[in-house]
């Protein structure tokens, strides 16, 4: 297989193409670094500003969706120790939270004294989604370049789980510790419009809805949520313009007893179900949904290729993927579907 010889992307990721040297359009089209360090600076005082005029308005200055896996702990740490706000960490309990994880997160929130909230959604709710999305694509195929179906629909939960909590308590950050791979810079910081966000909701929410029906409603956004539109948060992923160094996140949060989860995927630090997701996304469209975001971070040599490569590349734990058939109760599928007419109907032509 073909793959970009400067980022890691394969032939099979949608819209690629290489020039005679074998470097990917994507590669060819970044901006280069000086730019790129100008663009988080801008966002980075616009972040910090907007800290400024929120600060003390409400009870929460933010919201902050905690998974407990590395990232998020460090975005979390920053946004008390640097940034001395008030926050509110959240998470979003998929039935799949490793038993360490849940350590990591009373002591990581304990040690920065954040108060903490569990959702926990009916997991044979969760159970028929996930089941539903390891067998056909529910999105569209543009959604599932940067992340599979089963964990597209997971953070829909999240994302929009997020928004009505924070609408309801007018909390008016609501901040995610995606990777800078994860978040592009440009938007890194804004404002919630309404209306757009009625859209994708409804992108996701419908498929969604058609398998489990008013079950899901709970965890998202209803018309009494739209009324005042003054009440939507900003949206903010300060990983994205703060500095970014896995062995400094490190140095961060372990001091705070954070422990890597046994288990995972190299691409996870807090979720079992990652494993099979994206098991289930290579064998549908021939890539690793982590390959964008593992891409981008080399190009910004936050992260060396050969070490990109390796996570793409690395099998899943057996007794992980085990678990976690047997739980949903699907099978793991064998080879790539390309005979699926749904996939083939996605393919752009």
């Amino acid at each position: 297989m073909t793959t970009c010889i400067r980022c890691i992307l394969p032939e099979t990721f949608p819209g690629i193409t290489f020039d005679q040297d074998g470097v990917c359009n994507f590669c060819l089209a970044f901006r280069g670094q000086e730019r790129l360090d100008a663009e988080r600076e801008r966002m980075r005082e616009k972040f910090e500003q907007l800290v400024d005029e929120v600060r003390g308005l409400s009870t929460y200055d933010a919201l902050m969706c905690y998974s407990g896996g590395k990232d998020s702990s460090y975005t979390l740490s920053l946004l008390r120790k640097q940034l001395d706000l008030k926050v509110l960490a959240v998470t979003l309990d998929n039935g799949f939270i490793p038993d360490q994880t849940y350590i990591n997160i009373r002591k990581v929130c304990d040690a920065l004294c954040v108060d903490h909230l569990l959702v926990k959604p009916r997991f044979d709710v969760l159970r028929r989604i996930f089941a539903a999305a390891s067998e056909r694509t529910l999105y569209p195929r543009k959604t599932l370049e940067r992340a599979s179906t089963i964990c597209t629909s997971c953070i829909a939960f999240v994302k929009f789980g997020a928004l009505r909590l924070s609408i309801e308590k007018e909390i008016p950050i609501v901040c995610y510790g995606w990777s800078p791979g994860q978040a592009p810079t440009v938007s890194s910081v804004f404002k919630h419009n309404p209306a757009m966000l009625r859209s994708m909701q409804r992108t996701l929410y419908d498929p969604m809805h058609e398998i489990v029906g008013d079950d899901i409603r709970p965890y998202f956004l209803e018309q009494k949520h739209f009324n005042d539109p003054s009440k939507f948060p900003h949206n903010a992923s300060p990983l994205a313009f703060y500095e970014y160094d896995e062995d400094k996140i490190l140095e961060e949060i372990t001091p705070m007893g954070w422990r890597r989860p046994k288990g995972l995927d190299a691409n996870s630090s807090n979720c079992l179900l990652n494993s099979y997701a994206n098991l289930v996304h290579k064998r549908q469209f021939g890539f690793n949904p982590y390959v964008w975001e593992m891409a981008n971070m080399v190009r910004t040599s936050q992260v060396d290729r050969r070490s990109a490569l390796d996570r793409i590349t690395s099998e899943e734990e057996s007794s992980t993927l085990g678990s976690v058939v047997e739980r949903l109760g699907v099978t793991i599928p064998l080879a790539r579907q390309e005979e699926d007419p749904a996939l083939q109907a996605d393919k752009p032509g």
